[in-house]
């Protein structure tokens, strides 16, 4: 079963083999850690582990926004024909201090974008710490769940969620207090595979 809505390019993405392009920033261009160990990465050597006929492309970079990836997503929808698009951006939108109604209309975008190429789409979403302030954390963390939810698209609510917000939050972190590090990693590979592991078997 296809995604509602996901008309006659998911229909055309079901005749090529499975590729996930994930757009992100530093949280998926693995950071501060050694190569190989970051999420993407991770859900390469899941898939090879479940036999899921499906390649990885991690086209996310460190301190990318909104705006950078709706402005590389054409070359990149071109480049690599994904049937899977993951979009992990806003967070850097949130420490610029960006308006979140820019933030929302990028992933809108996007997510068309990647849907008129024939790919299915998953949102990452992100919370914001509460030094930001509770209605703008509300409001921010909400946006993701909107756009999904608006434009069809598949949701992993939080992907920071075990790591943030775990008891041993601390030990969990790079000494900037952003960047998760590697032993996090597996944890948000868990918070993404639920969603998207059923889009591939759906193919």
């Amino acid at each position: 079963m296809l995604l509602a809505g996901a008309g006659a390019g998911a229909f055309a993405a079901a005749a090529r083999p499975a590729t996930i392009l994930v757009v992100g920033d530093s949280l998926s261009a693995e950071y501060g850690i050694a190569r190989g160990s970051g999420w993407v990465a991770l859900l390469g050597e899941r898939l090879a582990r479940e036999k899921i006929a499906a390649s990885v492309v991690n086209a996310s970079i460190s301190g990318d926004t909104t705006s950078g990836g709706r402005s590389r997503l054409p070359a990149l929808l071109q480049q690599h024909r994904p049937t899977h698009v993951v979009i992990e951006l806003g967070g850097n939108d949130a420490l610029r201090g960006l308006p979140l109604a820019m933030t929302r209309e990028n992933l809108v975008q996007m997510t068309r974008a990647a849907r008129a190429a024939g790919a299915q789409v998953v949102i990452v979403g992100m919370q914001v710490p509460p030094n930001y302030g509770r209605r703008y954390g509300d409001d921010f963390a909400a946006l993701f769940g909107s756009v999904a939810k608006a434009e069809q698209a598949a949701l992993v609510p939080f992907l920071l969620a075990g790591v943030a917000d775990a008891a041993e939050a601390d030990t969990l972190f790079q000494a900037d207090r952003i960047h998760p590090t590697a032993q996090a990693h597996p944890r948000m590979l868990a918070n993404v595979w639920p969603v998207l592991a059923p889009l591939l078997k759906q193919r």
